[in-house]
């Protein structure tokens, strides 16, 4: 446990993702975010955050993927939505466990520890992750605790 400027992290990943989404005509989107000092491991933030989207990626429709951020207390919210979701809303409960996978995942690879490790590491850190889906597509919330 440390403490690290959520934007670095946040930076970090735009630019990582900006060039591979835009070659696979992605749009992608990434609110602007206040400086904030949040706790936790800056890696394993890295690491969450880099799951969650390749988990967009993969399941998404390949249309559009937003990074939003909300103020909760003395929490900072990440919201990483995806347009488009082929699951259930019955499997939402499930997602977090370990070696699930979802009926949407059938042909394509995957061991079913991601969002499981996620989850870990989150709850390690002192936060949490939730997913949720609208009409609009599927979307996951990372829970950082301010520094």
């Amino acid at each position: 446990m440390g403490e690290y400027y959520l934007s670095e992290v946040i930076k970090a990943t735009e630019n990582y993702y900006k060039d591979k989404l835009s070659v696979i005509h992605t749009e992608f989107q990434v609110d602007d975010i206040s400086e904030c000092l949040v706790k936790g491991d800056k890696n394993r933030m890295v690491e969450v955050l880099q799951n969650v989207m390749e988990n967009a990626i993969k399941y998404g429709d390949g249309k559009r993927i937003c990074i939003s951020f909300e103020e909760e207390e003395d929490c900072e919210l990440i919201q990483i939505k995806n347009s488009g979701c082929s699951l259930k809303k019955e499997e939402l409960p499930n997602l977090f466990d370990s070696f699930y996978r979802g009926s949407n995942s059938t042909g394509m690879k995957g061991s079913g520890l991601g969002l499981y490790i996620c989850k870990t590491l989150m709850r390690k850190m002192e936060g949490e992750i939730f997913a949720g889906m609208n009409e609009d597509g599927f979307c996951v919330t990372i829970v950082v605790g301010k520094a």
